[in-house]
């Protein structure tokens, strides 16, 4: 016979046990958090897989960045910052590791904590983390930064911040951050926010830029600089963390310099000087016919190829549908089979580069060829009525026939066009019902945007169309582009395994409107809003590769880009006194690679 409860309350006590008990088992602090499933290293390891734990410390390296600076605040819209001042000035709570889709480990942080779905996260802060003068990194640092970066910083900080409902300090170094939504990335969200040392804005207005050095946590300070022309990144030797494991093998150099120019060929020429140390070369037919100079064939200079398994992203014209122009999706069809892709990719590339047939191709990720089948097809469903053609019945980026004059697909645009109200006049020129001329602007930096740009050309004029290219530098792009003052421009997309929040960022429906998004193409489309959102709390990976394969289709098939191509591989030309470990991470030359895990070594 089962031995009966004694006590009045025994009943309840082992009712709330079985309620509790998942929590607690859940609410366990770890070293580490992955988006889906566990961590691939375990608490006791040594170093990340693709780094030299032995690398030697010391050299320089020298890398070459176009356009310029005038501020050392990377967290606001205002002023121009160099990228290094994020990379190695300041520091999170967690740190990423490359090997893996999306999995963090404690940096400034010991260890991180879950309540059941996520629905809050506390870390608590290693006692030895110290900012740059030697003060410590303490858990008020930590909610004004996020606080501050909310309110004053660029609008991604804000969105994922607005899912926020308390933060607080539980213990003398631990902080909790409770969500008011289900947000599955939102723990590793805050785990990568950069943090601050508060009083080191004490007086100054945040959303102000400025040069006053800036102090952080991270292994380098700044050091020599002059606006707009170089900065200097210093390794400091009394940085807090350099025996810690996730730091093993990096940080490497005492010093990381970068130079400015104001072209893109000017930074080729500098590094076949011998001014600058790594060149990363995007045309794989100069790769090949160009790298036959002095540094190169004595041995000075290595070649380098880093293979990835990242999606291909998105590069491309960007059609900017706030424009009446480009509104209609058939018109921006039209355009992108007058794209003769296969000849331009001849004339550039010596046809060596594939095109990106979506954003996320060349992963799991990306959508499938044909109709949408299964989980893909199910979320779609509910969105049939405002998808464009393609999206459920399979899509497929036109292809030429690699000739010049691109007949077949230039008569299929001249029909789409006469479908939107676009017919070529007596005059020889595409006008509307009411004679107005299809006119539009292409923005374009100098350099392979403007070669590309003129063969574009060279097509459209068959249809009647004769776009205005205008060339401009990198401050008037970037100040333009935040507004969104353009009617189309070339912009990349660089996606990553685990697409999360930032998706909000690049295609939510606010971005239409909001200024500083990276919805350049200005869509507005609920399916692509309900596909975010489902890869957003999604708590198994099979739905979120689904809800993420769905996303796809309502991008490729919103025709918002005309697509160039991409590479799987990366080609770097650097000195051969620097070197990078053998074992590469999943995600390549990426964020991460250069220079953080490579040394300098005679």
């Amino acid at each position: 016979m089962p031995r009966r409860f004694q006590h009045p309350f025994a009943w309840w006590i082992a009712l709330l046990l079985a309620i509790l008990l998942p929590v607690l088992v859940n609410a366990e602090p770890r070293h580490g958090i992955a988006m889906y499933g566990d961590p691939l290293l375990p608490p006791d390891f040594v170093s990340l897989p693709y780094v030299n734990p032995d690398a030697p410390k010391g050299g320089r390296i020298i890398m070459g960045e176009r356009g310029g600076f005038d501020s050392f605040n990377p967290f606001i819209l205002k002023g121009r910052a160099p990228w290094g001042v994020r990379a190695h000035v300041y520091e999170s709570l967690m740190a990423r590791s490359w090997d893996e889709p999306f999995t963090l480990y404690g940096l400034l942080a010991a260890s991180i904590e879950t309540g059941p779905n996520r629905q809050w996260v506390e870390f608590t802060l290693r006692p030895e983390a110290r900012f740059s003068d030697g003060s410590p990194v303490t858990v008020a640092d930590v909610i004004w930064s996020f606080q501050t970066l909310a309110e004053k910083g660029v609008p991604r900080y804000a969105n994922s911040w607005q899912k926020v409902a308390k933060s607080e300090q539980t213990g003398p170094r631990s902080v909790r951050f409770t969500f008011s939504q289900t947000d599955r990335e939102l723990p590793l969200i805050l785990g990568l926010r950069p943090v601050l040392k508060k009083s080191d804005w004490d007086g100054r207005d945040f959303s102000q830029s400025g040069l006053e050095r800036p102090i952080g946590s991270g292994p380098y300070v700044v050091g020599e600089f002059e606006a707009n022309r170089f900065v200097s990144f210093r390794r400091n030797p009394e940085y807090w963390g350099r025996d810690l494991p996730i730091n093993r093998g990096q940080n490497n150099l005492d010093e990381i310099r970068y130079e400015y120019f104001n072209d893109a060929s000017v930074i080729f020429q500098a590094f076949r000087g011998g001014e600058i140390s790594v060149y990363r070369e995007g045309n794989a037919q100069k790769w090949e016919e160009q790298y036959d100079f002095p540094a190169v064939t004595t041995g000075e200079v290595v070649k380098s190829l880093i293979p990835n398994q990242r999606p291909s992203g998105m590069q491309g014209f960007v059609f900017n549908t706030r424009r009446a122009i480009f509104a209609d999706w058939r018109v921006r069809d039209a355009l992108i089979h007058a794209f003769n892709f296969e000849f331009i990719n001849q004339v550039i590339n010596k046809g060596r580069l594939p095109r990106a047939i979506s954003y996320f191709s060349n992963s799991e990720l990306g959508m499938r060829p044909g109709a949408a089948t299964g989980r893909v097809a199910e979320f779609l469903a509910p969105f049939a009525d405002s998808l464009l053609p393609g999206a459920l019945a399979g899509y497929a980026v036109p292809k030429t026939d690699g000739t010049e004059r691109n007949r077949r697909n230039l008569r299929i645009a001249a029909a789409e066009l006469a479908k939107a109200g676009w017919l070529v006049a007596p005059d020889g020129v595409l006008r509307n019902r009411a004679g107005q001329a299809f006119q539009f602007e292409i923005m374009l930096r100098p350099g392979e945007e403007e070669a590309i740009a003129n063969l574009f050309t060279d097509a459209l004029k068959r249809l009647g169309i004769t776009p205005v290219l205008t060339l401009v530098d990198t401050a008037q792009h970037r100040a333009r582009r935040e507004v969104y003052d353009y009617d189309m421009m070339v912009n990349a997309w660089v996606l990553s395994l685990s697409p999360g929040n930032e998706q909000n960022l690049y295609w939510n429906s606010a971005g239409v409107t909001q200024q500083g998004t990276r919805n350049y193409m200005g869509m507005r489309a609920p399916a692509a809003d309900k596909m975010i959102e489902r890869i957003l709390t999604s708590d198994n990976r099979d739905d979120f590769v689904a809800a993420t394969r769905a996303l796809d289709r309502v991008l490729t098939t919103g025709r918002y880009v005309i697509p160039f191509w991409f590479d799987d591989v990366s080609r770097l030309a650097h000195r051969r006194e620097l070197h990078f470990p053998e074992h590469l991470p999943v995600y390549g030359d990426w964020l991460g690679f250069l220079p953080d895990v490579w040394w300098w070594q005679e």
